[in-house]
């Protein structure tokens, strides 16, 4: 697990009042569930891990299946749709508490930039201890979505997104991943970010271009 900063926010440039409604998009507001959500979305991150990585006798594998389907049945009456359940939408959890996300933290945001840490955990294994590579344009845009709101510009959707692979991205390691906007021209905003190790070597960087919503478009 990274290591718990306090992270540093600058939301001088975000303007509430127009984040009221942008294209067809709703306001998303922070949940703030209880303790127990964040040991539950921890508890479920180590439970994929060990789904790709333990090997067991199909008798082992069998009584798991007959637990998790326990766990299906007790969750069931309680699924919510978008915007209700807090998965997502809390900011002070990794990942804003979403097992989608990779469970990483914002620790420097505001209109100059983003700058995120974490590691990546078993369950992103590509294979010979690296990372997937389909892992890292997940990251570098849902980085690039913070990068758009506290730039203060309007809900964009992803138009564009080129990634870089410089070196192999290690599982279990700390990182750092840091974005900037670049430019911006009328509905387009063009973004750029580097995913680094402690050290500083450049793993692999991306650029990408976010195009505002219409009124009408999801």
């Amino acid at each position: 697990m990274s290591e718990r900063v306090e992270p540093v926010i600058d939301r001088s440039a975000v303007d509430d009042d127009r984040y009221e409604k942008h294209g067809g998009f709703p306001k998303i507001a922070e949940a703030q569930p209880g303790p127990n959500f964040g040991a539950f979305v921890e508890a479920m991150r180590t439970l994929q891990d060990l789904a790709v990585s333990v090997d067991c006798t199909d008798e082992e594998y069998g009584q798991a299946l007959a637990r998790a389907r326990q766990l299906i049945d007790f969750l069931e009456p309680y699924r919510a749709p978008e915007l209700q359940g807090p998965a997502g939408r809390v900011t002070t959890l990794p990942g804003r508490g979403s097992l989608l996300m990779p469970p990483w933290r914002v620790i420097e945001a505001g209109p100059t930039g983003v700058r995120m840490r974490g590691q990546f955990r078993r369950f992103h294994l590509g294979g010979n201890n690296a990372v997937h590579g389909g892992v890292l344009p997940l990251l570098f845009d849902d980085l690039f979505g913070s990068l758009v709101h506290y730039a203060g510009r309007p809900i964009s959707r992803t138009a564009f997104l080129h990634v870089n692979y410089r070196k192999v991205t290690p599982l279990e390691t700390p990182l750092q991943v840091e974005g900037t906007v670049d430019r911006i021209e009328g509905r387009k905003t063009f973004v750029t970010a580097r995913l680094l190790d402690e050290s500083e070597t450049l793993l692999a960087d991306c650029e990408g271009l976010m195009v505002q919503l219409l009124p009408w478009q999801p």
